[in-house]
């Protein structure tokens, strides 16, 4: 047995690489300062002044996620940045239900080997997401863990803080049956049933690098790793307007069926024409190709919308205009109706545009 010193680098630990970490990505937190958070980097611990943001009697709301095996896609392609804004749009959009603000976020990446290049493109991700969301990102973490991960593998973790005035909290009491279900469209897979589409993608016999069969423009990984469309600004420019808004749903894992239930009350139900989801071409391909039936399409990906949103029926008009002119593509789904055996009842098919 050698008697030489053996240091941390040697076990696979690079310290100075972290160091150099933060120093480029210093540019990219100060990107995202707001008020009550300066935008620096590098103490203990991340500080916000809430009394900043003006609010009178503020609830935190705090949310944390990932963004699963789409990350496999990333590592895979070498595309890094799309899912570091994924992290934040998962974290963001489930405060955003609630009625709350995003004030700051935090990220955690673990790898094998720290890539310095690597990981500050997925932070410009964060960063941009960030942006997107109206919140500061006021720390993270970055853990190298050889034996953990295997070369060249990372995971994600996000966890935000939001703030809403405890009389504006979402969801409201006064849902009730004649109310109208609105979708706002999505911006494709976001970030949700990515073990089926790689298991799909892969008795395809097609290469992440081909042309995507449902969008000529793009490689099939590009068009994949599409980001998680982020709706802070769009629903904050609703909220700050008026009153109008009941609920509020993400449409993550479950679909329209398991994520809308979550927002109701007991008493009422809701009935979805899903005719009326705007299926996206890659949905559509991964149908055909799985094949994948309806009924597991629904529960697996948003198809088309990523975000439901319950209204009045004679505030409709007005809330998708606001969301028209904020960039929203808005649809009818369907509407609120007295309890029945389902706390969501289907009408109408997918609408899929199947092409292989």
């Amino acid at each position: 047995m050698s008697n030489s010193p053996i240091t941390y680098a040697q076990s696979g630990v690079d310290i100075d690489a972290g160091n150099e970490l933060v120093q480029q990505i210093k540019p990219l937190v100060a990107a995202t300062a707001r008020p009550g958070a300066d935008g620096k980097i590098g103490g203990f611990g991340g500080l916000f002044d809430i009394a900043a943001t003006g609010m009178k009697d503020p609830v935190l709301v705090a949310a944390n996620d990932g963004v699963g095996t789409k990350l496999r896609l990333a590592i895979d392609t070498g595309i890094h940045h799309t899912v570091g804004i994924d992290l934040v749009a998962m974290c963001v959009n489930d405060l955003i239900v609630q009625g709350a603000e995003p004030l700051f976020f935090l990220d955690y990446l673990a790898c094998n080997a720290l890539n310095v290049d690597e990981a500050r493109t997925v932070i410009a991700g964060i960063s941009d997401g960030c942006r997107q969301a109206g919140a500061a990102l006021i720390g993270g973490e970055t853990a190298e863990m050889p034996g953990m991960y295997a070369s060249g593998d990372y995971d994600l973790a996000g966890f935000a803080v939001g703030a809403v005035e405890r009389d504006r909290i979402l969801p409201a009491g006064n849902i009730s049956a004649g109310d109208v279900i609105l979708g706002l469209a999505s911006s494709g897979l976001h970030s949700n049933g990515f073990s089926l589409v790689r298991r799909i993608v892969d008795a395809s016999g097609l290469d992440l690098g081909d042309p995507a069969p449902f969008d000529a423009d793009q490689s099939l990984g590009a068009a994949l790793l599409t980001p998680t469309r982020i709706y802070v600004r769009s629903i904050l420019a609703v909220l700050r307007k008026s009153a109008a808004i009941k609920a509020l749903a993400h449409i993550t894992g479950g679909g329209v069926v398991e994520n809308i239930p979550r927002v109701l009350p007991e008493n009422v139900s809701a009935n979805i024409d899903i005719s009326a989801l705007p299926v996206p071409p890659a949905i559509a391909w991964l149908a055909a190709n799985g094949p994948v039936e309806q009924s597991e399409l629904l529960r697996t990906f948003n198809c088309g919308i990523g975000m439901a949103v319950v209204v009045a029926a004679g505030d409709a008009a007005e809330v998708t205009g606001i969301f028209q002119s904020a960039g929203e593509t808005v649809f009818r789904l369907g509407e609120i109706t007295e309890r029945a055996s389902e706390p969501v009842t289907l009408t109408g098919s997918l609408q899929l545009g199947i092409s292989s």
